[in-house]
């Protein structure tokens, strides 16, 4: 029998061998190296179904492939990990990059660009590094594939790096994130030190290892006398650092709308399901070890109640399309930051697979409104494209629609989830309650300015020549809208909890039985452990009353009504005004992003003014003093050494001299001339 689980090394493989056909090739090839890319995610992703179709069967993989390095303390290891978790998203990555290939021969390969090969063998290193970082089977191996989707994106934000704009945005990204990234390494070395292993899964992995340690049945290093919660705790929080640069959450956001000067398919894999949905999917794969950490949960609910709010603020006043799409993933990720800090893990998992397909599918979607609009991004300069562009509007609409949470569409379902677990559990917990009521208010701000984006873009009447007569789109570009409008309307389906406990009926969490796959349940822990991990639960709705489930859903989409709503009274009009003027200067503040990159900046400026001073105490001070002493010493030494002549009867004159001395100095002291 042929077993799926030995072909997920060519998952990985087959992007990485596109980059370097693109890369070594793609001159030479058709669509530079586009069709390669092509074949190789398409059977990345046929392989990803298999696999996943394998794992629903009951059957996991996890397996050490290769040792790099070794000693009497641990072993540094490559290893393979496919359980439900990575199963899942490696039919999500797959799916979304091979859309993202074919999209990009009607974006990309029609307007002329140069270094088209350039641009496909980054896609190429982009998802395979993606992928290896979803089925790592230990944290440091997660770490160095993070490190190279880090990378990949810093060149493809950069593609058009002979504007100024693309490579001041790479930079930015790179900078930024790594600055997360340091605390990850950080982690990491704290977690081998700790427990000797960084392996997710098994009994001998870390989380099983901290699970037992608080239990006391197994030993751990702390570092001195500190209490063992405490330190898990500031190990949870040193990876988490690392999830909040690269899942752009609060206070490390700020790269990821500068990082819309790449070009528009990139922006989509980049948002959908690779860089930032890497931040997230940590989390969740190292759940198993958070749950054990209450605090670090609080933390991490309420960064991402407050990112969800907070970045849905600045999405109301932006002018272009993908600033405000921008705005939108940096708040939606902040939902599922939610849900993981509130032990809703598949209320997380969930709105990362809805989100993955809307909001590759509306980053698309504005991709052929920009081709359409001869690259115009500016939404006060569209209007009246929805009888132009039919096939993107409807699509265009669905996705909207899920963003906004608006039933019976795939958002609807996911969100109200991720507020259900916030609330349920936040009646306990003053945190979680404030996260819980930060990510409800983001609800109605959230359909407001999608809304208004939509109008905007496609209703009344056209406001330049450009919208009047707008390039057609082909079909490269369509066919991918329409797979992800489906998806976009249908993926809900897959956990239909509400529906459940309403109405009582059985077998349509299609989701959490899924994740509750009987060989280990949550990050790889037996499924006799998880579920009573922490003080929350594993994800599964608890406490859940029927009418609390209901009260629950129906305010959040009667807020999301009330904001599409607003969206429709103000701009759902034939020659639209920014109403938000009427903000006044708190308008100035949400456009200039609450002036936090201005804030970053004075910040890297006066920490290089404490490095600079630092610099010269350390010169002027401490070395001046080691090099005083030195000089002195060498002076003394230079002095002394010349009585050293090699003449053997001077040093008998000197010996002999030296002799009367002391005889003198003896006698004086001793009296001996009285």
């Amino acid at each position: 029998m042929v077993n799926a689980f030995a072909y997920v090394p060519a998952v990985v493989l087959l992007p990485f061998v596109s980059f370097l056909v693109a890369l070594g090739a793609g001159r030479y090839l058709p669509k530079g190296g586009a069709f390669g890319g092509i074949a190789a995610t398409a059977g990345s992703f046929l392989l990803s179904v298999w696999v996943a179709a394998t794992v629903a069967g009951g059957r996991a993989y996890n397996e050490t492939v290769y040792t790099w390095a070794g000693g009497d303390q641990f072993e540094l290891t490559f290893g393979l990990l496919v359980d439900p978790l990575s199963a899942l998203m490696l039919v999500i990555v797959t799916l979304v990059a091979l859309l993202v290939h074919v999209f990009s021969l009607g974006y990309m390969n029609d307007e002329g660009e140069t270094g088209l090969p350039r641009y496909y063998a980054g896609l190429g290193l982009f998802t395979a590094s993606m992928l290896g970082f979803v089925v790592a089977d230990n944290l440091l191996m997660a770490f160095m594939f993070f490190e190279l989707v880090g990378l990949c994106s810093y060149l493809l934000i950069g593609f058009h790096f002979r504007e100024p704009g693309p490579p001041s945005a790479a930079k930015k990204a790179f900078l930024v994130t790594r600055f997360g990234d340091y605390f990850f390494l950080v982690g990491v070395v704290a977690v081998f030190a700790t427990f000797g292993t960084a392996a997710f899964a098994g009994d001998g992995s870390f989380p099983a290892l901290a699970e037992a340690a608080l239990e006391g049945s197994a030993d751990v290093w702390t570092p001195g006398g500190l209490e063992l919660g405490t330190w898990l705790t500031v190990v949870g929080l040193l990876v988490l650092g690392g999830v909040v640069g690269k899942s752009a959450q609060f206070p490390l956001h700020t790269w990821l709308p500068d990082a819309m000067e790449g070009p528009t398919p990139v922006s989509a894999l980049i948002h959908a399901a690779t860089m930032v949905a890497a931040g997230v999917y940590l989390v969740a794969r190292m759940y198993g070890f958070y749950a054990l950490t209450p605090t670090t949960l609080g933390v991490i609910a309420f960064i991402g109640g407050f990112t969800a709010l907070f970045a849905a603020t600045m999405g109301v006043v932006k002018d272009e399309l993908k600033q405000v799409l921008a705005y939108s993933t940096i708040s939606q990720y902040g939902y599922m930051m939610l849900a993981l800090g509130a032990g809703g893990y598949v209320a997380a998992v969930f709105h990362l697979t809805t989100h993955a397909f809307f909001k590759a599918l509306l980053f698309l979607g504005a991709g052929s409104v920009i081709i359409a609009m001869h690259h115009n991004e500016d939404m006060w300069d569209m209007g009246g494209l929805k009888s132009k562009l039919p096939v993107t509007y409807y699509t265009f609409l669905a996705g909207s629609l899920a963003l906004a949470g608006i039933f019976p569409f795939a958002g609807f379902w996911s969100k109200d989830e991720v507020l259900y677990e916030a609330l349920v559990h936040g009646l306990n917990d003053p945190l979680l309650l404030g996260g819980y009521l930060m990510g409800l208010l983001a609800v109605p701000v959230t359909a407001f300015y999608t809304f208004r984006m939509v109008f905007l873009t496609f209703h009344g009447d056209p406001r330049t020549e450009t919208a009047r007569d707008p390039e057609p789109v082909r079909w490269n570009v369509k066919g991918p809208l329409m797979v992800l409008g489906t998806l976009a309307v249908g993926t809900g389906l897959i956990n239909m909890v509400p529906v459940q406990k309403v109405f009582g009926l059985e077998g349509i969490d299609y989701l959490h039985r899924w994740l509750d796959n009987e060989w280990g349940g949550i990050a790889g822990l037996s499924s006799h452990h998880y579920a009573d991990i922490g003080p929350y639960s594993s994800g599964y709705l608890v406490g859940g009353e029927t009418g609390t489930v209901l009260v629950g859903a129906a305010v959040s989409l009667g807020l999301a009504l009330a904001g599409l709503g607003l969206a429709w009274r103000f701009y759902n009009v034939a020659s639209p005004t920014e109403h938000t003027a009427a903000l006044g200067g708190i308008k100035d503040v949400l456009y200039n992003n609450y002036y936090l990159d201005e804030l970053q900046v004075w910040i890297a400026y006066r920490t290089a003014d404490i490095a600079g001073g630092a610099d010269t105490f350390d010169q002027g001070i401490i070395d001046g003093v080691v090099n005083g002493i030195s000089s002195v010493s060498l002076a003394g030494g230079g002095r002394i050494r010349r009585i050293q002549t090699g003449v053997v009867s001077e040093y008998a004159a000197m010996l002999t001299l030296g002799l009367i001395a002391l005889l003198v100095v003896l006698g004086v002291g001793g009296g001996w001339f009285l």
